[in-house]
């Protein structure tokens, strides 16, 4: 396989892409001037064997209902085997539109209106709209920042708890923190889960993006058996591979009782894979895949490296340690400024795109989230426009 060109510049204005189209309305960002760092997706294309796939079924030229998928299973079957030491059966593997999708569906399915959904804070924005959405409860458990980095603050959390918890969301890897979870800490969120009747949703679906020389992801469902009458576990191809657009991720359930609730409901609303995005994930999940996704991780890091480097050298930014994604989480804590002024800084000033901290939840409000996930001259750029918009602390 030729070495991925991650340096290429790709215009993606005018294509219908949130994160470049959208930019202006939602930051005031003009896509001309301005860098996109806000949606998780990829300023990359995918692997060769994708765009062969999807070229492909254009080719053929028609776009029928699709059945049976054993293509797609046993790629995913064959990926979390040999990425993951993961062996997993097919009538495990469940697919809905998407991990959001997927979310929205464990809590309909499997919590009533009323019911407390819990989230570790600051996690993934969308969690707690689904949650809310469905007219459940967010029960939000702050995480410690200690060292530098999120640990999970069992005895902190004790007092927070309403009673009605039904079920716990955990971001594994976690977003935006970057943390990979220890095997020790998943087994504490599973005793936590098991203690409390408690059911676990696992989304990891940043498990291949761990950078070089951080600790090995670890699948919960591996190191927590035992949880498995309780556990779901969320997975997708298309964060590792940049495919989003797809629309497509699984459920992948062991206990036979649990599925049937989750399969029934779906059968319910209607839910079923479309015909792209299944060629899309069985192509990516190949030995070409791995090859590409080996080369980006590479690439991540290198990107993570200047990023850091530059913003920890202002003064009052801290850039947390990144053990996987491709999200930068940057604390302007130590600028003693208003969250108004910081953000208007890197808006205004530096003409960048950033999550605000405060849609994660609690523990959000003095950061903002980069995604690094661009061709490495538009890493360099943000990093001097941000040194330049807060020039007046060197």
């Amino acid at each position: 396989m030729a070495r991925p060109d991650f340096d290429e510049i790709i215009d993606r204005t005018g294509t219908a892409c949130s994160k470049w189209d959208d930019m202006q309305a939602t930051y005031g960002v003009a896509p001309g001037d301005g860098i996109a760092m806000w949606v998780a997706d990829m300023d990359f294309r995918p692997p060769a064997s994708v765009q062969r796939a999807v070229e492909q079924m254009a080719d053929h030229g028609v776009y029928g209902y699709p059945g049976a998928h054993a293509g797609y299973d046993d790629a995913i079957r064959w990926w979390m085997a040999n990425r993951h030491g993961w062996e997993i059966a097919p009538d495990w593997i469940l697919t809905a539109h998407g991990l959001v999708n997927g979310t929205a569906i464990c809590v309909d399915a499997l919590t009533a209106p009323g019911d407390g959904v819990i989230l570790m804070t600051p996690v993934y924005h969308a969690f707690a709209r689904v949650i809310r959405a469905s007219g459940r409860e967010v029960v939000e458990l702050p995480l410690a920042l200690r060292d530098g980095e999120y640990r999970m603050d069992w005895q902190g959390w004790a007092g927070r708890l309403t009673g009605r918890e039904r079920m716990l969301i955990l971001c594994s890897p976690h977003n935006p923190g970057g943390r990979v979870w220890s095997a020790q800490e998943l087994r504490e969120v599973a005793d936590f889960c098991a203690e409390r009747d408690l059911i676990l949703v696992s989304d990891e679906i940043h498990h291949d993006l761990v950078l070089p020389g951080a600790p090995r992801h670890s699948v919960l469902a591996k190191v927590a058996p035992d949880a498995a009458p309780r556990l779901i576990t969320l997975t997708a191809a298309t964060k590792t591979f940049n495919i989003a657009g797809a629309h497509i991720g699984n459920l992948i359930i062991e206990d036979a009782g649990l599925r049937k609730r989750i399969r029934d409901r779906m059968s319910a609303l209607g839910i079923s894979p479309g015909l792209f995005g299944l060629g899309m994930v069985a192509a990516a999940y190949s030995p070409e895949g791995a090859e590409w996704v080996d080369a980006l991780v590479q690439y991540l890091d290198g990107n993570r490296q200047i990023f850091d480097r530059g913003v920890n050298a202002i003064p009052g930014l801290r850039s947390m340690p990144l053990q996987a994604t491709y999200l930068a989480w940057v604390d302007f804590a130590g600028t003693g400024m208003a969250r108004d002024e910081f953000t208007r800084r890197v808006e205004k000033n530096a003409r960048i795109a950033a999550n605000h901290g405060t849609s994660f939840g609690l523990g959000g409000e003095s950061f903002l989230r980069f995604n690094l996930a661009t061709p490495r001259a538009r890493v360099t750029e943000a990093v001097a426009r941000l040194q330049e918009a807060f020039g007046d602390l060197q």
